[in-house]
């Protein structure tokens, strides 16, 4: 059997960092993969005013799979500011790379995980009765639809002539804005497609049914963004009805979920939301597992491709230090997830096996895990490098 080809995209800051000690577990766990890196990230958009270069693209369509590390994005004036002197003037625009993967190859299905691990000091605790100290299991996988929504891109700063007149059609637009100067006006478009929204809607259903989650929960708020969270919650009732009727459907508003989460975060399983809501949710469900080190995430297109990524940024500070201090298990986790989608489920069990008994023994803990704040001093606190919280999960591995 040939090997199969992942294309690894580094990206920006600690992105690197992290891609390398995940390649390192997964070539310890016996996965055998040749590694093609792709150019993606800040240095590409100084450099060429093209964050995410054609031939990066190419790579992704013709190999399908890519494990991803993460990315810089800095406003529109700044990022004009950093490109190369040759560049500037010439009417090139930043945008994320990241957003632009989605859109290029439609990645409309992003899922994130947040499950607790046993022994996890960062573990979201409560109080309970009798002044006793409960730490609830945690497992609740996000359905992020992943390409519409606020994060389309569909908005205007000063809108041209036909967008505000179309806009003025609305009578609450009229009402509450049609007074104020059009240069004065920003907007964004919060668009939902019947096509998109049923789709994250049947995944998110479908990974109920199949890892054996009770329920299904749709976290939008459509009381008040009648349109685009009422599609959702519609076409939701619709799916569980004649597809799904032994899966309970529950319905949040975005707002209360974030005061529920820390209340009863046992109670929910699979929870699925529009684009900005369910970044929200997911990074809040997130801080209840220890925080983004140890968030992971997957995206999917409806034609195979697949894209792995951690939820964190590229945290450009801590890429200068001498010895690496952040936590790679998020990275390590996406790269399961890899394993999952393509089948390998030996050797995402053993990784992922490690990763567990590692957090449980608590010998091997990175700085976040002792609540330490991120300096290079922390090694010196007693805190594990980057490479020695990896080293610990292959040792794990024998």
């Amino acid at each position: 059997m040939a090997k199969r080809i992942i294309v690894a995209l580094p990206g920006d800051g600690i992105g690197a960092i992290v891609l390398q000690q995940a390649v390192r577990v997964l070539d310890a766990a016996g996965f055998d993969a040749e590694y093609i890196y792709g150019d993606i990230g800040w240095e590409f958009w100084r450099k060429e005013g093209n964050p995410l270069p054609q031939r990066t693209l190419d790579l992704i369509e013709k190999h399908k799979i890519a494990l991803f590390g993460a990315i810089t994005s800095k406003p529109n004036d700044e990022a004009k500011a950093e490109l190369a002197g040759e560049l500037q003037g010439k009417g090139f625009t930043y945008s994320s790379p990241i957003v632009g993967l989605r859109q290029h190859f439609n990645l409309d299905i992003c899922v994130r995980p947040c499950k607790s691990y046993k022994g996890n000091p960062l573990n979201f605790i409560r109080r309970g009765r009798g002044n006793t100290i409960e730490e609830p299991l945690v497992d609740v996988v996000i359905f992020r639809q992943n390409t519409e929504c606020l994060y389309s891109g569909v908005e205007w700063t000063n809108p041209p002539e036909n967008v505000y007149q179309a806009f003025m059609t609305h009578p609450k637009f009229r009402q509450n804005f049609g007074k104020v100067p059009v240069e004065e006006l920003s907007l964004s478009t919060r668009i939902f497609t019947w096509k998109a929204t049923t789709r994250i809607l049947l995944a998110a259903f479908e990974y109920a049914h199949n890892y054996g989650y009770k329920s299904v929960t749709v976290c939008e708020k459509p009381n008040v963004i009648r349109e685009t969270s009422g599609l959702m919650w519609k076409l939701a009732k619709e799916i569980q009805q004649s597809k799904y009727p032994d899966i309970k459907l529950l319905n949040t508003n975005i707002d209360a979920q974030m005061m529920w989460l820390t209340k009863n975060p046992e109670d929910y399983g699979v929870l699925v939301a529009g684009n900005m809501f369910g970044d929200i949710a997911s990074d809040a469900f997130a801080g209840l597992i220890g925080g983004l080190g140890f968030a992971c995430s997957a995206q999917f297109s409806s034609d195979g491709i697949a894209v792995f990524e951690p939820t964190h940024g590229s945290a450009p500070r801590y890429a200068g230090y001498e010895v690496p201090i952040i936590n790679p298990i998020a990275m390590i986790e996406s790269a399961c997830m890899m394993l999952d989608h393509l089948g390998e489920k030996k050797i995402c069990q053993s990784i992922r096996r490690s990763v567990a008994d590692v957090i449980r023994e608590g010998r091997v803990r990175t700085y976040d895990m002792m609540k330490m704040k991120g300096s290079p001093d922390v090694i010196n606190n007693g805190a594990a490098s980057t490479v020695q919280m990896t080293n610990a999960i292959i040792e794990g591995l024998k």
